[in-house]
C-alpha cells in the first residue's frame, strides 16, 4: 500500500475515534462526527491530510462504495408497499424543489441550465442520515417515517436521469434533437441491462455460487459484480458511483440479495465513515469563515424551502398536517447524491469552484443541522396543529397506522430446514403459528419455495439475514443446524437483536449448554441426550408410571445440567417416587361405533368394572374431553372411551364397541 495513503487512513480513523467518543457522550449522531472529522483534517483546517489527490481518492472510494450498499438495501418490493409516497409525494418534492430553485437562480442571474443544475442538487435528501436516525429513533414504521422512505426512494432513482441529463445541460452531448434520442437511448440501455441482469443474470450466476457453499468466492463475486458494472457505466461515459448504485440494485431483486448484503454491510459503516469524512475534507473552512452570513443564511433558506415542499407533497398524498411538518422537516438537507452530481457538474462547468465551495458548505451544514431538526420537529409539529386551517388539511384524508399489515409479528424462525427444522415448520403449520425459514443451501430454497414455503437463502449469523426473517418483531427463534460455531454465533446475534426473543438451539453434545446459555439461549437440546429421554420416558410409560411423575423426573434431569446421564455416580431418584408397576395391566382407546351396544348407556347401566374388570378413564366427544366420567356419564357414537385393565378382558369388552356383542350371542 501506498504509504502517504496509509498514513493518512490511521490519521483519519484516529481522529474519528476521539471524535466520535464526544459525540457519543453527547447524544450527537455520528455521521454528525464524521463531517467533523473531515472538516479538521483537510487541507483547509489542521491540514494533516494536505494532498488533494489523496483526498479525491479517498471520496471516490467512499461514493462508490456507499452507493453499492444503498442500491442493495432498495428494493423495488418497497414501490408496492409506499407507492403513493413514492410515485406521488417522491414526484412532487422532486419536481416542485426544482421549479422553485431554478426560478430563484435565474432571478439571481444564472443560466437556465445553472439553474436546472442547481435545482437538482437541492432537490436531493440525505438517505444514509435520515434512515439511520428514524431507525434508531423507531420511527420508520410511523406515517411520517413512510413518507419520508418513498420521497427518499424516489430520489435514489431519479438521480439515474439526472446524470444523464448533466452532459445535455453542459452542452457536450449533442445540440438539439440529437441529444434527446441518445438520453433515450442510453437510458433505454441502463434500464434493459437492469431488468435482464436483476431477472435473469446475476439469479443464475449467484445460484452457481452458493451451490459451492463457500463464503469467499461468494463475497468475491459480489465485489466482481459491483466493479463490472461500476467499469461498464463509466465505459458508457457514466460515472463509475452510478455503476455502483446500478449493481446494488440489481443484486436486491435476487434471493440471494440479504445474503449478498450480510456479506458486505460489516463494511458498510467503513465506507459510510470514508464518504462523509470525504466530505467534511472537501470544505474550505476559510472560505465558511469569511462568509458566515451569507452560508447561514443560504442554509436556513433551502433547508425551511425543502422542508415545505416536502410538506406539501406529503398533504398530496393524503396525510395530516402533523405528518407533513415531521417529514418535510426530516429531509429538509441536501443529500449525499447531491455530491454525485456535483462532481459531475463541476467536470462540465456547470458550476465554478466558489459554487462548489458554497454548496459544499451549506451541504455539511445542513447534514450536521439535521439530527436536531428531527428532534424539534414534534414541537414545530404540534404549534402547527393550533393553526386555523381546514380539517382536510389538519388531519388528512388517509388514516395513519404505524405498523405496516405486511409485516409478520410474534413469528417463529427456523434456523436450518433439514429433519428437524422440516418437523418444526410443520407443527408450526398445523397449529397455525406463522414462521420463516432460513437455510443456506440453495437448491433446497429454491425447490422449498417453489413447494410455497416461507423459506429464504442466507447465513443466519449475518444480522441482515435475521433482520430480513423479522427477528425484532419475532417471539421464538429455533436452531436446527449441525455447525456448533454457527449456532453460537447466531445464538449470540439474535440476543442482540431481540432482547425478548424465546431461542431454542439444538446442539450436539452436552458440554455446549453451558456456553449457549450464556450466549442467550433460553433452551438448549442436546442430541445426545433427547434419545436417552425418550427412551427413558416410554419405558417408565409401559409400567403405567403416571405421566406428571415422567415430566418431573426428566425436569429433574434437565435442571441438574443433566449430572444424571453424564456421572455413573450422581443420585438418581428411587423409582417408587415416580410411579408404580401394575403386572398385566394396559390403557387402551376405544371408539364407539354406529349401532353399538353401548350407545346411548349410561356407565352405570353397562357396569363395566364389575361385568369386566375394566374402568372407563376418560370420553373423547368431539373435540372436548369428559375426565372421570361418573355412573351416569352416556355414551354417544362416535365417542372415544380410555380404559384401564387387564389385556384379556380388554379384549371381552371390543365387542360392545363395535356392535358384535349380540350377533355373536345370537350365532351361539
Amino acid at each position: 500500500m501506498d504509504a502517504p495513503l496509509f498514513d493518512s487512513i490511521i490519521i483519519v480513523f484516529g481522529l474519528a475515534i476521539l471524535i466520535l467518543f464526544v459525540c457519543t457522550r453527547l447524544r450527537i449522531p455520528a455521521i454528525v462526527g464524521f463531517l467533523i472529522t473531515g472538516m479538521l483534517v483537510g487541507p483547509h483546517a489542521l491540514g494533516l491530510i494536505p494532498d488533494s489527490q489523496t483526498v479525491s481518492t479517498i471520496a471516490e472510494i467512499g461514493i462508490i462504495l456507499l452507493l453499492f450498499t444503498i442500491g442493495m438495501e432498495f428494493s423495488f418490493q418497497n414501490l408496492l408497499r409506499i407507492r403513493r409516497a413514492v410515485l406521488i409525494g417522491g414526484s412532487v418534492q422532486v419536481l416542485l424543489t426544482i421549479a422553485v430553485v431554478a426560478a430563484v437562480a435565474m432571478i439571481a442571474g444564472l443560466s437556465v441550465q445553472q439553474a436546472i443544475f442547481f435545482g437538482f442538487l437541492l432537490s436531493l435528501s440525505s438517505t444514509a442520515i435520515v434512515l439511520s436516525i428514524l431507525q434508531g429513533r423507531s420511527e420508520v414504521e410511523s406515517p411520517h417515517g413512510r413518507t419520508a422512505l418513498g420521497i427518499l426512494i424516489f430520489q435514489d432513482l431519479v438521480i439515474i436521469p439526472m446524470m444523464l441529463l448533466v452532459p445535455i445541460l453542459a452542452g457536450e452531448a449533442g445540440e438539439g434533437a440529437s441529444s434527446i434520442p441518445m438520453f433515450l437511448l442510453t437510458s433505454v440501455a441502463i434500464l434493459g441491462f437492469v431488468i435482464v441482469s436483476a431477472r435473469w443474470l446475476v439469479p443464475y450466476l449467484l445460484f452457481q455460487v452458493a451451490r459451492l457453499r463457500s463464503k469467499e468466492i461468494f463475497l468475491l463475486s459480489i465485489v466482481v459484480i459491483c466493479l463490472f458494472t461500476a467499469w461498464l457505466t463509466a465505459s458508457a461515459g457514466l460515472s463509475l458511483s452510478l455503476g455502483a448504485f446500478l449493481a446494488g440494485l440489481i443484486i436486491s431483486e435476487s434471493e440471494y440479495s440479504h445474503e449478498a448484503l450480510g456479506a458486505i454491510l460489516p463494511f458498510k459503516d467503513v465506507f459510510t465513515s470514508f464518504f462523509f469524512i470525504s466530505v467534511g475534507m472537501l470544505l474550505n473552512i476559510g472560505f465558511l469563515l469569511e462568509n458566515p452570513a451569507i452560508i447561514l443564511a443560504l442554509t436556513a433558506g433551502i433547508v425551511l424551502l425543502k422542508a415545505a415542499v416536502a410538506g406539501t407533497a406529503t398533504l398530496a398524498i393524503g396525510y395530516s398536517l402533523r405528518t407533513a411538518v415531521l417529514a418535510g422537516l426530516s429531509i429538509s438537507q441536501i443529500g449525499e447524491f447531491s455530491f454525485v452530481l456535483s462532481e459531475s457538474g463541476a467536470s462540465y462547468g456547470l458550476i465554478d469552484n466558489g459554487m462548489y465551495q458554497g454548496f459544499l458548505a451549506v451541504t455539511v451544514i445542513s447534514m450536521i443541522a439535521t439530527p436536531f431538526l428531527i428532534d424539534s420537529a414534534p414541537r414545530a409539529a404540534e404549534r402547527a396543529m393550533r393553526l386555523s386551517l381546514p380539517t382536510r388539511i389538519r388531519q388528512g384524508t388517509v388514516p395513519e397506522t404505524k405498523t405496516g399489515e405486511h409485516e409478520q409479528k410474534d413469528h417463529i424462525i427456523i434456523i436450518g430446514f433439514g429433519l428437524g427444522g422440516r418437523n418444526v415448520a410443520r407443527a408450526a403449520r398445523a397449529a397455525d403459528i406463522p414462521y420463516v425459514i432460513v437455510e443456506t443451501n440453495p437448491e433446497t430454497v429454491r425447490e422449498e419455495r417453489d413447494r410455497g414455503e416461507p423459506i429464504h437463502y442466507g447465513d443466519a449469523t449475518r444480522r441482515a439475514v435475521l433482520a430480513h426473517a423479522g427477528i425484532a418483531a419475532a417471539k421464538v427463534l429455533v436452531i436446527v443446524i449441525s455447525d456448533p460455531t454457527a449456532t453460537r454465533r447466531i445464538v449470540a446475534a439474535a440476543r442482540r437483536a431481540n432482547p425478548h426473543l424465546r431461542i431454542i438451539a439444538r446442539t450436539r453434545y452436552m458440554g455446549d449448554i453451558a456456553e449457549l446459555s450464556r450466549l442467550g439461549a433460553d433452551e438448549v437440546v442436546p442430541e445426545e441426550f433427547v434419545t436417552s429421554i425418550e427412551i427413558f420416558s416410554r419405558i417408565l410409560s409401559s409400567y403405567l408410571v403416571p405421566r406428571d411423575e415422567i415430566e418431573r423426573f426428566a425436569a429433574e434431569v434437565r435442571t441438574d445440567g443433566y449430572v444424571l446421564f453424564r456421572s455413573s455416580e450422581a443420585p438418581a431418584p428411587a423409582l417408587e417416587d415416580i410411579g408404580f408397576y401394575r403386572p398385566g395391566a394396559e390403557i387402551e382407546s376405544l371408539r364407539v361405533s354406529a349401532g353399538a351396544p353401548i350407545s346411548d348407556q349410561s356407565l352405570g347401566e353397562m357396569n363395566l368394572r364389575r361385568r369386566f374388570g375394566v374402568t372407563v378413564l376418560a370420553i373423547r366427544r368431539g373435540a372436548g374431553v369428559i375426565t372421570a366420567p361418573c355412573g351416569d356419564t352416556r355414551i354417544e357414537e362416535d365417542d372415544i372411551c380410555v380404559v384401564i385393565g387387564p389385556e384379556d378382558r380388554i379384549a371381552d369388552l371390543e365387542p360392545l364397541f363395535r356392535g358384535e356383542e349380540n350377533g355373536e350371542e345370537n350365532g351361539r
